[in-house]
């Protein structure tokens, strides 16, 4: 901790405010420093301070979330920029960019589930053997017993 004046100490935040300006829990700021999304130094003391920047992580990575992108693919993310250097705006364009597939498949997977979901429901027949939602032309049957993971394709 050598490095760190006193003062340059001072700009750093402490978890409290971090959690307190982003809106997450202590806890959580110590759940995604251990999974490497975020990072802080260590005060004689042993307390975390963290770097203004890591606000700009953390909302990163809140509105990642909020749209459905693991973690791990967060992280993967973050680890294509410099190290240490606060994201700019041209870093979420890059960052977006690399989900926006992925979040247009989920889309439209959602609308075809959306689109079908009435018909199924409306239909009454629940019929795990006929069910074109759950089991289109019984595929299922055809691979054995035991439960299966569908996905049709649209």
């Amino acid at each position: 901790m050598d490095r760190f004046s006193p003062a340059a100490l001072g700009r750093l935040l402490t978890v409290g405010e971090v959690a307190q300006r982003s809106g997450l829990a202590v806890s959580a700021l110590h759940f995604y420093e251990t999974k490497g999304l975020i990072s802080s130094i260590r005060t004689r003391g042993n307390q975390r301070r963290y770097g203004r920047d890591v606000l700009r992580r953390l909302g990163i990575i809140k509105v990642a979330q909020r749209v459905g992108i693991p973690l791990s693919e967060i992280q993967a993310a973050f680890e294509s920029l410099p190290q240490g250097r606060t994201p700019t705006a041209a870093d979420w364009q890059t960052l977006s960019g690399l989900w926006k597939d992925d979040l247009d498949e989920r889309i439209r997977q959602l609308s075809l589930l959306r689109d079908r979901l009435a018909g199924c429901i409306g239909c009454g027949c629940l019929s795990i053997e006929s069910c074109p939602l759950r089991n289109p032309g019984d595929r299922l049957g055809r691979e054995g017993p035991g439960a299966r993971l569908l996905e049709e394709e649209g």
